[in-house]
């Protein structure tokens, strides 16, 4: 029996298309990713990365406040048990995810735990395949497989990551943490920039590391780091390691000069990676067109459609732009909307 949508992915982007087709009465079937080692080096476990951060601020709705209770009659017991204690300021990420999952769930929406691992789009119904040995047919495929932040793999840099350690500034950077201490980037092309720029609205210096002796940014980028007073280059420069401790989280960083072998500590309060994101596509095998970053490209202005006709694709899979919660929630929403439409165009719902 062929299903009427099957969404790879489980964070926003797939449990806002989750809830959307649910509640259009297409019972969608969600394949949340494994529990393996392999994605948790990756960084791909269920949930997406969302589920891999602390602090959430700046999703609307949930205010600083206490929401132990609504949490406790929403999230399932057996889920619940497991979760941190809520901290009072605003929602985690965690929490956040375990909601939209819940909210999704409520609707009807039906969850396997397996990887989707290849897929067949040269004819439909479509065939996917598992981390299992399991087949499974779609009438029609969101892919909402997100992408994951590039680091360096240090010890100390896992260590510290949600203490300090961040790749997103704009998810980040306004946290108290930062707030009028130094604060170390990493990268020197155009990302890094907008990161160290948006930084400096929160730090009282930003360091920005590159291995070079001049940025890769484009021109008008490089000239925004250079004249901004608040930015200071450490060229030829690597991060060796994050320093910190339990009780403070990041208090500084060691870079090591790649021309003279010498190291430094400087004292900060966090270290950015920004040094680019890995889109979740290898899965693919080739069968959707992508960006030349690497993201699925959508092939219509103000849809998601995919170069697949009847495959979808929301968050940040396809976006390298906004990588951010709520517009991957944005475009999760499309993306059901435009697989029920899509799909009633079919005579098949």
């Amino acid at each position: 029996m062929s299903e009427n949508v099957v969404i790879i992915g489980s964070g926003p982007a797939g449990w806002a298309a989750a809830i959307y087709t649910a509640r259009a009465n297409l019972t969608p079937l969600v394949y949340e990713g494994a529990i393996t080692e392999e994605n948790q080096t990756q960084g791909t476990l269920p949930l997406g990365q969302l589920n891999l951060t602390t602090e959430v601020e700046n999703y609307p709705g949930f205010p600083a406040g206490n929401l132990c209770q609504y949490l406790d009659s929403a999230i399932e017991t057996s889920l619940r048990s497991y979760m941190a204690p809520h901290l009072g300021h605003g929602v985690s990420g965690p929490e956040l995810m375990e909601l939209m999952r819940q909210q999704a769930k409520n609707f009807g929406t039906r969850i396997v735990t397996d990887d989707i691992v290849k897929v067949d789009f040269k004819a439909r119904p479509f065939k996917l395949s598992t981390r299992d040995g399991k087949t499974v047919e779609a009438a029609s495929v969101i892919v909402a497989t997100g992408a994951r932040a590039n680091y360096l793999g240090l010890p100390s840099e896992d260590r510290f990551k949600n203490r300090g350690v961040s790749a997103c500034a704009v998810c980040d950077g306004a946290l108290p943490r930062f707030r009028n201490h130094a604060i170390v980037v990493i990268g020197g092309g155009d990302s890094a920039v907008e990161e160290a720029t948006y930084l400096t609205k929160f730090g009282k210096v930003v360091y920005m590391v590159h291995r070079r002796d001049a940025l890769r940014a484009s021109k008008i980028m490089q000239e925004r780091a250079l004249s901004n007073p608040k930015i200071k280059m450490k060229w030829n420069s690597a991060l060796e390691e994050v320093l910190g401790d339990d009780t403070n989280g990041v208090t500084g960083a060691r870079l090591k000069n790649l021309k003279t072998g010498a190291t430094e500590n400087v004292e900060c309060g966090g270290v950015f990676l920004a040094i680019g994101h890995t889109p979740n596509t290898a899965f693919l095998g080739g069968q959707l067109a992508l960006t030349d970053k690497g993201y699925v490209k959508w092939t219509t202005p103000a849809r998601t459609y995919t170069s697949v006709e009847g495959v979808f694709a929301a968050g940040d899979v396809a976006d390298d732009y906004y990588r951010q919660a709520i517009t991957a929630a944005g475009t999760g929403c499309m993306s059901a909307l435009d697989a029920e439409r899509w799909l009633a165009a079919q005579g098949t719902h």
